[in-house]
Parts: structure tokens; C-alpha cells; sequence
């Protein structure tokens, strides 16, 4: 099986992918390429405000980049945050700071 490390067009995360899936991400993402968290982020953007088709994912990309060029952490770290606020709203769950009690080191 042969593998490939990918670049996140969002975030920069470098992850190791079979062809296969490369392939499946770019399709759904008009090419680019993303990371599970960043395909994630993008996909609840994607459908949030009502936006289909290959324009909608466009323009949940970019602002999913502008996210990510964001210069008050790294981008993997404002990419988890992120995700957390996301599941902490999906689950109701509003009485929770939206700040980490023990800041996380990569």
C-alpha cells in the first residue's frame, strides 16, 4: 500500500495517507487537500449557513483558512480549539469556559 505525506492546505499538518484517500479528500474539497480536523471544521462551516454546492465548500475553505492564518497560536492548536468549541456546542454544553484550564504543548 502505498502512502504519501500530505500538507493541510488550512493548517499545515502534515499527515501520511494511502493514495486512496488522498484522492477521496481532494474530491470532496475542490482539490485541496485537508486534515481530519481541518475536513471537519470545514464540512460544519460548509453547512451551517444553508451554503451548497462546489461554491459553499469554496468559501467555507477560505474562511477556515482565514481561521487558521490567525496569529495568536500555532495552527494546530487554534484548529483543536476550534473543533472543541464545535462539539461543545453540538452537545449543549454552554456553561463551559471556552478556554482550556491547563494549556496544551505539542
Amino acid at each position: 500500500m502505498d502512502t504519501e505525506t500530505m500538507r493541510c492546505a488550512c493548517c499545515g499538518f502534515r499527515e501520511e495517507c494511502t493514495q486512496e484517500y488522498i484522492k477521496s479528500v481532494k474530491a470532496n474539497f475542490g482539490g485541496a487537500w485537508l486534515c481530519g480536523l481541518c475536513s471537519e471544521a470545514v464540512g460544519y462551516e460548509h453547512g451551517r449557513d444553508g451554503r451548497r454546492g462546489q461554491d459553499g465548500v469554496e468559501e467555507a475553505i477560505k474562511a477556515h483558512m482565514a481561521f487558521c492564518r490567525m496569529v495568536l497560536s500555532s495552527p494546530v492548536v487554534r484548529v483543536a480549539d476550534g473543533m472543541r468549541e464545535m462539539l461543545r456546542r453540538r452537545s449543549g454544553d454552554k456553561g463551559t469556559p471556552s478556554t482550556p484550564s491547563k494549556p496544551c504543548s505539542l
